[in-house]
């Protein structure tokens, strides 16, 4: 089975675009804007507002998207609300189907308002209909004068808000904010999902997002290259339930290189976790001049000088990078580890000396083995001798460029962490949160992936695998504890295994007969 058969495709704008554009060359063309705009006034009144007599207050921009904005408040206040409509554009240079839209509003009585009402009004919901995917992305500008003000006071309103397509300001291919954003309770948005929604800054502004697709039926819709990572999706990798007659080879060998002087921690976290999730055996070779001969917390680590790791066979994945630190004695054990014919996840400063070192990126690009690497945004401007900022501002084609650059799997770590395969094709991350901004959690990170490769997932597999399951162990743990303070890298493993027990096992424990 391929993953893309169960993944939600992404799409950028400029599919999003085509799709309309094909939309509209159909004998006979659907009427997108009202089809847009009454799917997202039946969300409201369903989902949020719980019967009509609302007050609500509706913000519509001088595009397409204010368009959207009024048929929703058309419908709404047809449906028995009291709406009031904030539009500060022209109505006779407004786009032909938006000035339709806005006819439309006036056949109802509707009138238009050129800034928000004064006064301690209280306001049921707010739909901003301002921009959606119609900001200017490609001259990076940002939002200034009376829409800044608007979306300023609008975030500083306690009820809840609307975002129809996109939060405006927020870019729908890139997930920055261009001067300002949105902060919406609740995203509406049409036709596909956007990359913007889901990494970088749109999981702190979209809320909770919800797509109608509004039924747009295509001959030759196009090939989307991005997906979304879900509990779906995840669900559908998952490692086999285990057979009775199995043993610990059945499962597979790990190696871990790293552990420098004063950070052997990190390596023991990754073989801890390779361990928790289920490899056979777990071999640490410690590169520290003190490095201790065994792991009293979790003795079943194997610790072995680095040069043993080489000698092992067979082994099925090799993680080098979890603190091996950049000193000129890490160089030749990271060039023995990436002429290995196995596997190999790269991290961490393994990442660092690589950007140092061209001998050794070139060696990267031609392994013949899968690699995959595990950049942060720093660790990946390095890679592409840019800025960790031009990283961030493009998340998508920085994964998508080192993918290429290196010929490897990739995950561009941070919020909304993106996965990207040699061929191109990317998935978005929707697990994880803020808790995971502390040490030692990337190398746990890999130490699943490890895990899961050893297990016999493909290495696309392990990666998509790890990477949600990492960030759910992360939600579970924020539940059980109310928060996002203080969680320790430690205890992702422990959460992490349970988690993939309970999905392996979901349907009961086979092969395993009750205690007497």
């Amino acid at each position: 089975m391929q993953i893309m058969d169960t993944a939600d495709p992404v799409f950028s704008t400029a599919e999003i675009r085509d799709i309309e554009q094909q939309a509209a060359r159909l004998p006979k063309p659907p009427r997108l804007m009202e089809k847009a705009g009454l799917a997202a006034a039946q969300v409201i009144r369903d989902q949020l507002l719980k019967g009509p007599g609302h007050q609500i207050l509706v913000l519509a921009g001088p595009g397409n998207n204010g368009g959207d904005a009024f048929v929703v408040a058309r419908y709404l206040q047809e449906w028995g609300n009291t709406v009031t409509v904030v539009f500060g554009g022209d109505g006779n240079r407004v786009p032909p189907d938006a000035k339709q839209a806005l006819q439309a509003w006036f056949n109802i009585g509707g009138d238009i308002c050129a800034e928000i009402p004064d006064g301690d009004r209280s306001w049921d919901a707010v739909i901003d209909g301002l921009f959606g995917i119609g900001l200017d992305q490609s001259q990076h500008r940002p939002i200034e004068g009376k829409y800044r003000e608007w979306i300023e006071a609008v975030n500083q309103m306690a009820t809840p808000i609307v975002a129809l397509d996109i939060p405006s300001g927020l870019g729908s291919d890139d997930g920055c904010i261009y001067g300002i954003a949105i902060h919406a309770t609740l995203t509406i948005t049409f036709i596909g999902l956007k990359p913007g929604l889901f990494t970088h800054s749109g999981p702190e502004c979209c809320g909770t997002i919800v797509l109608r697709d509004l039924d747009i039926q295509l001959p030759a819709p196009p090939e989307p290259h991005t997906w979304l990572l879900n509990h779906k999706l995840a669900q559908s990798i998952l490692p086999p339930v285990r057979r009775a007659n199995s043993h610990k080879g059945t499962f597979g060998n790990v190696a871990i290189l790293g552990g420098s002087t004063g950070m052997t921690g990190a390596a023991l976290l990754a073989g801890r976790a390779a361990l928790h999730l289920g490899a056979g055996r777990v071999y640490l070779g410690l590169l520290a001049d003190n490095a201790p001969p065994v792991d009293f917390s979790q003795p079943e680590l194997m610790l072995r000088p680095p040069s043993e790791l080489f000698t092992l066979a067979p082994l099925n994945c090799l993680i080098v990078g979890p603190g091996l630190g950049q000193s000129a004695e890490a160089l030749p054990w990271l060039e023995k580890a990436l002429t290995s014919d196995c596997t190999l996840i790269v991290d961490a400063d393994a990442l660092n000396l690589i950007a140092q070192h061209s001998p050794l990126a070139k060696k990267l690009s031609q392994r013949n083995a899968s690699t995959i690497l595990t950049p942060h945004p720093a660790e990946a401007a390095r890679l592409l001798n840019t800025g960790t900022a031009a990283v961030q501002q493009n998340r998508m084609n920085a994964a998508l460029q080192i993918a290429q650059q290196f010929n490897c799997y990739v995950v561009l770590k941070g919020a909304g962490s993106i996965c990207c395969l040699p061929g191109g094709k990317r998935y978005l991350n929707t697990s994880g949160n803020p808790a995971l901004s502390t040490a030692g959690t990337g190398d746990v990170l890999a130490g699943m992936m490890g895990a899961l490769i050893a297990q016999g997932l493909k290495p696309d597999q392990a990666l998509l695998l790890a990477v949600y399951l990492h960030g759910a162990a992360a939600n579970r743990w924020v539940q059980q504890h109310h928060g996002m303070v203080g969680m320790v890298a430690s205890e992702v493993i422990a959460e992490a295994r349970l988690l993939l027990n309970e999905w392996v096992y979901r349907n009961g424990i086979n092969g395993v007969k009750p205690l007497l």
